[in-house]
């Protein structure tokens, strides 16, 4: 079966600074990826890539069979979910959240410049109910708080029924509880099997949801380690990926690193 996304020998150069350097990585249909490493490792800009808002400067990139450069990304934009702290930042502030759960039907950023269905608005308010957030349809998403605005951009992903789901720090901003609350969710998402592959961008390992089957680790903007989580999330790559001495621990499908002495 062919992959969900597909980076071969992926470079990005910005201003002369090498950002991503040979980047060769697979996503699966099954699998649900979660992408570690220090800052400016490059795991933003790689999700960026992968989700066609960005070009990279060498390299190919394929998505849900597509391949960047030879197809309209406009359109395949709409199948694929992408969700970060810039992209909510650009949402035009006066949308309530049903209108910004809406306007993912064509990938847009405001609801101006097309036409929708009450199909559209039902569709909407069911996944803002699935995501417990359905008596927040009204409200203006500025007014929300952290953890509210957070799982109407999960409900957002979902709109298209899209191929291929990428999450970049959608813990950022909440306190415990809502961070808590939100593993928990996409604990749910990962045992799913119906639900789409899903690449989870992370600073921080206890923010890992159960479930989750790959983890890529990237150091430098090359990639340090790739494959099922278990055997790439150790305190020996972690220890690399931060040039710290960490230790790692995993219990009941949660993980923690730590300094060790």
């Amino acid at each position: 079966m062919n992959p969900s996304l597909r980076c071969a020998d992926v470079s990005l150069t910005l201003d002369g600074a090498r950002i991503l350097d040979g980047i060769t990585w697979e996503v699966h249909g099954d699998e649900r990826w979660v992408i570690l490493g220090a800052n400016g490792a490059g795991k933003t800009t790689l999700l960026r890539i992968a989700a066609l808002y960005q070009h990279p400067s060498s390299g190919s990139v394929e998505v849900l069979g597509e391949t960047l450069g030879r197809t309209d990304v406009r359109t395949l934009r709409e199948r694929i979910a992408f969700s970060s702290p810039a992209l909510a930042a650009r949402l035009e502030p006066s949308m309530t959240a049903a209108e910004v759960v809406m306007t993912a039907r064509y990938a847009a950023l405001a609801p101006w410049w097309h036409r929708y269905t009450d199909r559209d608005r039902a569709r909407a308010r069911e996944l803002l109910r699935e995501w417990r957030c359905d008596t927040l349809a009204t409200h203006p998403f500025p007014t929300l708080s952290a953890g509210e605005r957070q799982r109407v951009l999960l409900a957002r992903t979902l709109m298209n029924q899209p191929g291929i789901v990428l999450l970049d720090e959608p813990t950022a901003g909440l306190d415990i509880g809502g961070r808590e609350e939100l593993v928990a969710d996409l604990a749910i998402w990962a045992r799913d099997a119906a639900r789409p592959p899903l690449v989870l961008v992370t600073h921080h390992l206890e923010e890992v949801p159960p479930g989750f089957t790959h983890a890529l680790v990237l150091k430098g903007g090359r990639v340090l380690a790739h494959g099922p989580l278990p055997e790439v999330v150790t305190s020996a790559t972690l220890s690399d990926a931060f040039d710290l001495r960490l230790g790692v621990e995993e219990s009941g499908g949660r993980y923690r690193a730590f300094l060790r002495p």
